[in-house]
């Protein structure tokens, strides 16, 4: 029987409470796993610090707290190649002034499957990628301006990534859109991520677009979209690469929650909050105030994702946490621009908070004219109050005179999801 390190996948696993330089004297050269679950303190950063050193023994580096002084040594330490190296996790605690250069790893990671960095500046990232063909797990998260990447820069690199499954790119804070001369058009051809499933980014809304114009991902099916406020926000290329997805264009439910800060919006295949995994596309905007929330959706609905011609069951509430009560200056229009593309719509459900706002747009010609599906309206809410009950009867009246009625129904909270 071969008892080789190797064939029994044997580590020295290093953390703080673990003092890695007695350890590495007292063991065989097996490979190196260096972790810190907490904020080090001096002994344990003397401890990473000396573990780093064996270079090519370190297969996994997991530092998740890393303080300004620590981030100084490990900068150090790991301008030289890695070879064993197949993870590796990075997030600083604070504002980290040293940049990684391009000599980060030697400049290659050949072995590497797993890359997290968090709060660290590399804008010398793209070169790295390169060389990381083996790459599962890539989450670039919390971005600082020192370490911004151009889109095109990534781009260039991503076709070396075909293993690559799960992709995280996050910004800090937004940046100055770019002017349309210094914008690219979109690429005659796209690369192919056969093998991505999951694609999550926090940024504005013209680097996405920039940035995924350049790809197809036959096999996505969990998205989550965060955009800083903009007063534009103009996404064709994600349209399309949506509805270039199977999975995504066959979505049936969404929920819409209106929070103090921001609004969120998740397309799914089975109802809000079931526990059930499920595809999902996640869309965020980041602004204040419910005119303005409103206003940014029907901007990213417009042109309207595929799946919203398709979408039967839609949400609308506002969110769980505690925020300032919603404002009362919207206008019935602003709520039929929402609701426009969700054209096969045939089930609306309101929160008790939402429902005296959204009803009364629906009245007139509202229906007919943004929701030509619909059938059945739900209402939260055990006892329902004195403005809504106003609201419903004149909708009622007015449906029993209409060729196609909608009938209203009150729910209790509990029962939500339908």
């Amino acid at each position: 029987m071969d008892t080789s390190a190797d064939r029994l996948n044997l580590r020295l696993i290093c953390t703080e409470k673990s003092p890695a330089t007695e350890m590495i004297g007292a063991w065989p050269a097996l490979p190196i796993v260096i972790k810190d679950g907490g904020d080090p303190t001096r002994q344990s950063a003397g401890d990473i610090i000396a573990a780093l050193k064996h270079s090519s023994r370190v297969c996994e580096v997991s530092l998740p707290h890393l303080t300004s002084t620590v981030w100084e040594r490990v900068v150090e330490l790991t301008q030289e190649p890695f070879p064993q190296m197949t993870s590796l996790e990075l997030a600083a605690n604070d504002e980290m002034t040293t940049i990684l250069p391009e000599s980060f790893l030697g400049g290659s990671a050949p072995r590497l499957q797993k890359l997290d960095l968090a709060n660290i500046p590399f804008p010398a990232l793209p070169k790295l990628l390169l060389s990381a063909t083996d790459l599962v797990y890539l989450r670039i998260w919390d971005v600082p301006n020192s370490g911004f990447i151009p889109p095109d820069a990534i781009a260039t690199y991503l076709p070396a990534m075909a293993k690559l499954e799960r992709f995280h790119l996050g910004f800090r804070s937004p940046r100055p859109p770019p002017g349309p001369a210094s914008r690219h058009p979109p690429p005659l051809a796209r690369t192919t991520l056969p093998a991505l499933n999951q694609f999550y980014f926090q940024g504005n809304s013209e680097y996405l677009d920039d940035l995924v114009a350049h790809i197809d991902t036959p096999l996505l099916d969990d998205v989550s979209v965060t955009f800083f406020n903009q007063l534009v926000f103009d996404t064709p290329q994600l349209l399309q690469l949506i509805s270039r997805t199977g999975k995504l264009i066959t979505l049936n439910h969404a929920e819409v929650l209106f929070h103090g800060d921001h609004v969120k919006v998740k397309f799914s295949s089975s109802p809000p909050r079931d526990t059930v995994d499920c595809e999902s596309l996640v869309l965020v905007i980041r602004c204040r105030g419910l005119v303005w929330q409103l206003s940014a959706l029907a901007q990213v609905f417009r042109p309207p994702l595929p799946s919203l011609s398709s979408l039967q069951r839609l949400y609308i509430s506002e969110g769980q946490h505690p925020y300032p009560r919603l404002e009362d200056d919207t206008e019935n229009v602003e709520w039929l621009e929402l609701l426009q593309p969700f054209t096969a719509l045939s089930d609306l459900y309101l929160s008790e908070e939402l429902a005296p706002r959204i009803v009364p747009a629906l009245q007139g010609d509202g229906v007919m004219q943004v929701l030509p599906a619909l059938r059945n309206v739900f209402l939260d809410g055990p006892q329902l109050s004195e403005p809504i009950q106003g609201a419903i009867a004149d909708f009622i009246a007015e449906q029993q005179l209409s060729s196609h009625p909608v009938a209203i129904y009150s729910r209790e909270r509990v029962n939500w999801v339908g």
